[in-house]
């Protein structure tokens, strides 16, 4: 009985400690994220670079077309889309959960970029 008891309130102790050293999450802070700039790298790099992205936000998306260019002065551009889940946060929107695919329909994907946008200024992931 004496062991049960000394193994319960060990238990106990060790709950308290790591409650209290356990460190909340840090929420992301989407106002101190960079501008979204009218030409920007593209996440998968390989010197692909975006054009034209500018999320709308309606009916719960954040939808955009937009170019994606291959280096070089004879490179081929290729023409997309791109549709986030949008919500709510931080007082804006933030689109996140992206889904690309090519107008041709040559091809689809997902991205890791998100685009946070509050008061008409877009902010895009680092």
């Amino acid at each position: 009985m004496y062991r049960m008891i000394c193994a319960a309130a060990l238990c106990l102790v060790t709950t308290q400690v790591q409650a209290q050293t356990a460190q909340p999450a840090t929420a992301e802070d989407y106002a101190k994220w960079p501008l979204l700039t009218p030409e920007f790298e593209s996440t998968g790099g390989g010197g692909i670079m975006i054009r034209g992205y500018d999320p709308v936000v309606s009916g719960g998306k954040c939808n955009t077309n937009f170019t994606a260019h291959e280096p070089g002065a004879n490179g081929k551009v290729y023409a997309n889309a791109v549709t986030f889940e949008a919500s709510a946060v931080q007082g804006g929107i933030l689109c996140a959960d992206g889904r690309w695919r090519a107008l041709d329909g040559s091809a689809t994907g997902t991205t890791p970029l998100q685009v946070f946008i509050k008061d008409g200024i877009k902010r895009r992931s680092p």
